[in-house]
């Protein structure tokens, strides 16, 4: 799995005008599923996310995970995080999971981050999404589960 993680104060999701998820401060995922993606994967990534420690302590450092911050999870499905753009000028989406094997996933993630005690809201698995975000800080991280990065 792989995931664009920003610090944000808030954000919304929103899916033909109608809002399906809002979050003040917190973490909001954008995460993409491969098709050798399993079950370990999603549990990881969400032990991950809420254990990340990004959020300021007293003395202004980053020190404090989401955890112990009290902040929301945002999670939003995005396969385009698995394209492939080495070739050409068209991305090439073959590495991505088909959609009866990511939704569960995506599931997985959440379920497991709410068992961790976070607070997640999420967007509306394949739908036309429109994020809105104010990222603080600014604070963006890369995640992969296969540690490409």
């Amino acid at each position: 799995m792989r995931a664009v993680v920003q610090r944000v104060s808030e954000a919304r999701v929103s899916v033909e005008g109608e809002t399906v998820g809002v979050m003040g401060a917190g973490l909001l995922a954008l995460v993409g599923v491969a098709q050798r993606d399993g079950l370990p994967d999603a549990e990881e990534l969400a032990g991950k996310l809420v254990n990340l420690r990004v959020f300021e302590d007293e003395r202004g450092r980053m020190n404090r995970s989401l955890l112990e911050s009290g902040g929301s999870l945002g999670v939003v499905s995005q396969f385009t995080l698995l394209a492939d753009c080495r070739k050409g000028r068209r991305p090439s989406f073959a590495e991505a999971a088909p959609a009866e094997h990511a939704e569960p996933l995506l599931e997985a993630l959440v379920a497991t981050a709410r068992g961790l005690g976070v607070d997640v809201v999420t967007g509306r698995f394949r739908a036309s999404m429109q994020v809105t975000l104010c990222n603080d800080g600014p604070v963006t991280l890369l995640l992969d589960s296969e540690k490409v990065f």
